[in-house]
């Protein structure tokens, strides 16, 4: 029985009548009643102290994080008592450098583990490997370099160049060296013959 409400207020079915007096405080309490508002304990000045507290942990272990970066002065009066410093690696610096550190290291002594030396290619050998003696000083260099300076990308990058040229010469000894066996297995498959 659905009603036009239009067509009650046409009809003055509907009354105009006034709210009761203090119906609006009735309400009011009734709404208290039933969504009752808690009283929150002003806990602003615990935020500002945690702030507080996570400002200074941050600063002192971005202050300890500094000071441990730069190089400490050496004591002279101590000198002879220290031991030799042990040099950083690309392994000390991180676990992905680590990788690429052993990475290379294996790679290298695995070529070396496969070149066949003979007193043929004893003076092609010899010169690789004075060259590779010199890339490791260079190594070694840059290592001290990292230990004392500490990593920067510049050192970083040229300890990574440094393996990469270290294996790079040994594919070319190896290749060189493949060049010249058949060349001389085929000169003493001659000699043989005559």
């Amino acid at each position: 029985m659905a009603q036009d409400i239009r067509e009650l207020f046409k009809n003055d079915k509907i009354t105009h009548e006034t709210m009761p007096e203090n119906h609006e405080l009735r309400f009011i309490k009734k709404l208290d009643e039933a969504l009752p508002e808690t009283k929150t304990k002003n806990t602003g000045w615990l935020r500002i102290a945690a702030s507080i507290i996570l400002l200074m942990g941050l600063s002192f272990s971005a202050y300890k994080i500094i000071n441990s970066s730069q190089p400490q002065p050496i004591n002279t009066n101590n000198v002879a008592k220290t031991p030799t410093i042990e040099t950083k690696t690309l392994g000390d610096i991180s676990p992905g450098l680590k990788k690429v550190e052993d990475y290379y290291l294996a790679s290298i002594n695995l070529e070396l583990s496969k070149i066949k030396y003979t007193p043929d290619t004893k003076d092609l050998f010899d010169g690789y490997i004075e060259q590779l003696g010199e890339l490791d000083k260079e190594y070694k260099k840059l290592s001290e370099e990292l230990t004392e300076s500490g990593p920067t990308e510049l050192t970083i990058n040229a300890l990574i160049d440094n393996l990469k040229l270290r294996l790079n010469l040994l594919y070319r000894l190896k290749s060189q060296l493949k060049t010249l066996s058949p060349s001389q297995a085929g000169t003493e498959a001659e000699e043989q013959s005559i």
